[in-house]
C-alpha cells in the first residue's frame, strides 16, 4: 500500500519569494495606479470579449439566415481581438499570470530568487522599451484608416503601445521591489 503523502498543488502555484512581486487586487498589495488599472484592463477585456462575440455572431447570423455576409463584422472582429490580446496580455502579466518555467528560481535560495526576478525583469522592461520605440515609430508614420469602417490604423496600434507601456512600468516596479530585496539583510542567505 503506498503511504506516500499527495503534494499540495498550491505548492506548484505559489512561489513565497515571488508574493512581494505580485499585485493583489483583493489584499491592495502593490502600487495603487497598477491596480486599479489591472480592473480597468479586466473590465476593458469582458467589454471586448463581449463586442467580439456579437460581431462574429451577426456576420455567422448574415452568412447563414440570410446569406449575406458582413464585411464590416469581419473588420470589426479583427480590431476587437487586435485590443482583446494586448489589454489581456498585460493584465496576465500584472497578475503573474504569464506562462513561466521556475523550476529553477523555486530551488534558489531567497537571494538568488531576487536576483533572477531582477534579471528577468530588466530584461523585460527592456524589450518593452524596444516595443514602445518601434510602437511610437509605426504610430508616427501611420496616415491611413481601415477600409470599411474608417477607423484610423493608429487607433489599433495604441493597443501596442499602452500595453508596452504598462508591462514596462509593472516590470521596472517589479525589479525595484527585487532589488530592495536583494539587498535586504533580512532576505536570507
Amino acid at each position: 500500500m503506498d503511504t506516500q503523502a499527495t503534494p499540495d498543488p498550491h505548492a506548484y502555484v505559489e512561489d513565497p519569494n515571488r508574493r512581494p512581486l505580485e499585485l493583489d487586487i483583493e489584499q491592495r498589495r502593490g502600487p495603487a495606479p497598477f491596480r486599479w488599472l489591472t480592473v480597468i484592463m479586466e473590465q476593458l477585456i469582458a467589454a471586448l470579449l463581449v463586442a467580439l462575440i456579437l460581431a462574429v455572431s451577426a456576420n455567422v447570423v448574415g452568412r447563414s439566415l440570410f446569406n449575406h455576409a458582413l464585411p464590416w463584422a469581419d473588420e470589426l472582429a479583427r480590431m476587437l481581438f487586435i485590443w482583446l490580446v494586448f489589454v489581456g496580455a498585460a493584465a496576465a502579466f500584472a497578475r503573474y499570470e504569464h506562462i513561466a518555467v521556475d523550476f529553477l528560481v523555486r530551488r534558489l535560495p531567497p537571494r538568488g530568487a531576487y536576483l533572477l526576478y531582477l534579471i528577468q525583469h530588466l530584461i523585460i522592461a527592456a524589450l518593452m522599451g524596444v516595443i514602445l520605440w518601434g510602437g511610437a515609430l509605426v504610430v508616427s508614420r501611420s496616415t491611413a484608416s481601415t477600409a470599411l469602417l474608417g477607423v484610423p490604423w493608429n487607433l489599433i496600434n495604441a493597443s501596442l503601445i499602452l500595453c508596452a507601456a504598462f508591462i514596462g512600468a509593472v516590470a521596472l516596479w517589479r525589479a525595484w521591489q527585487s532589488l530592495v530585496r536583494l539587498l535586504s539583510p533580512t532576505s536570507g542567505s
